[in-house]
């Protein structure tokens, strides 16, 4: 059972405590790291047999098997995810950047160019659920930043195949090329690249503790969008909420994982009895609802504050995943709100409708990261260079300036590098 919290009668350590951790797995990923990076294709295809059940003799997804997949599924489906595909690329679509330049003074001439990477990684859990949402979220935007080229890898099934609903979501996605391997031997696949597979620059995506563990260690070869920790969600609720919204919103993350974290912060006593009662109520109806009640119990709490303002501040401090507003203004909240994922505002929007259709990216940033970081969007698949150009009658006005300063750092090299052009005659 969920346990309920008075804000101000219990330590601040037990109010913002993460009790989910996990298991250390570092060594077990270095040694797959080291075994793809020496042996390639052949340990990838070692690892698929023994982690997953699947011989293979190719892991490169054919375009036949892409086409029976988006024949396989259900046509309404197949439209929900081309609609969700499209909210997705209009909220994206406003986050992509534009180079610029300035010559505003005579003789000067700065820039900076926005370059997507060249290649991008995308990985796609697989196991106890199939997520095609991840794919239109992590491929829309690397498409939109204009990333040449997108590869795919997905763990297969013990028949060798993928879930028709995940490559049919890369299909309507763009993403160009997939391969039937999962876990830590995809992340060092695509890091340091094999016969098969071509390395990546840049590799997105969640996954368990074995994929986060390995991203984190190839970190630095490749870059990655973050280490994702188990899935949050956090609701400040006043006490005019329905409790069994709540309780439902709740739940909506705790069947993710047993690891996964929901949280309620409201001003009112009365409404934090009551979700407790539906949460006892509605977990024995879910499908997942082992790992629910394992969530709830382990990781789940209500707090009870004084004043929803001061919910506000313990969200802020908590800095959630996921944070909903269940008030009859969210906007007067809004600005209030300096540390969350993805805010989902007001009595009519649940958490779902950010995984799946709404268009904000619901790959987020866990374990209070959202303090200093950022969700998924366009800017995780371009870098930015700049350029700098003076004629030489432009440099010799700031010439000296440069010196005098390079002068003051002990550096009489760059110091002459600059005054050595006073000496030249031309105006180029």
């Amino acid at each position: 059972m969920i346990k309920i919290l008075q804000y101000g009668d219990v330590k601040k350590e037990e109010i913002f405590a993460r009790t989910a951790t996990q298991a250390d797995v570092s060594e077990i990923v270095a040694d797959i790291i080291r075994n793809v990076r020496d042996n390639g294709d052949k340990a990838v295809l070692a690892y698929t047999e023994k982690f997953d059940g699947a011989v293979l003799s190719a892991m490169l997804v054919s375009k036949q098997e892409i086409d029976e997949a988006v024949s396989a599924v259900d046509p309404r489906f197949l439209e929900i995810l081309k609609k969700a595909a499209a909210n997705i690329r209009k909220f994206h679509s406003r986050q992509v950047r534009n180079s610029f330049i300035i010559n505003d003074e005579n003789g000067i001439v700065t820039g900076q160019k926005i370059i997507p990477v060249d290649r991008a990684g995308l990985y796609v859990p697989g196991g106890t659920a199939a997520y095609p949402s991840t794919v239109l979220m992590d491929a829309i935007p690397a498409k939109l930043a204009g990333v040449p080229e997108l590869i795919m890898t997905t763990p297969p099934g013990k028949d060798g195949k993928i879930n028709p609903v995940i490559l049919a979501a890369a299909h309507i996605a763009g993403v160009d090329k997939i391969y039937k391997v999962g876990g830590a031997q995809a992340i060092a696949s695509l890091a340091f690249g094999t016969e098969s597979i071509p390395k990546v620059d840049k590799i997105v995506g969640p996954g368990n503790a074995f994929v986060a563990e390995a991203k984190k260690q190839v970190y630095g070869l490749v870059s990655i969008d973050m280490i994702a920790g188990p899935s949050e969600i956090l609701i400040v609720a006043d006490g005019r909420s329905d409790p069994r919204h709540v309780a439902a919103d709740l739940l909506s993350q705790a069947e993710h994982d047993k690891m996964a974290s929901a949280v309620l912060v409201t001003d009112s006593a009365d409404l934090a009895a009551r979700v407790r009662e539906e949460l006892e109520r509605q977990i024995p109806l879910l499908l997942r609802k082992d790992i629910a009640r394992a969530s709830i119990d382990a990781n789940g709490k209500i707090i009870i504050a004084d004043d929803i303002r001061l919910a506000v501040d313990i969200a802020n401090e908590i800095a959630p995943e996921h944070l909903e507003l269940m008030v009859d203004d969210p906007f007067d909240l809004l600005d209030a709100v300096r540390h969350a994922g993805s805010i989902f505002m007001g009595r009519n929007c649940p958490e779902a409708l950010g995984d799946y259709f709404a268009g904000p990216n619901h790959t987020l940033p866990t374990l209070g990261t959202a303090k200093f970081s950022s969700p998924l969007s366009v800017d995780d698949f371009i870098k930015k260079t700049q350029y700098t150009y003076y004629t030489n009658a432009a440099l010799r006005r700031v010439a000296r300036d440069v010196a005098f300063f390079a002068e003051q750092e002990g550096l009489t090299g760059h110091a002459k590098s600059a005054v050595v052009r006073l000496e030249d005659n031309t105006d180029e």
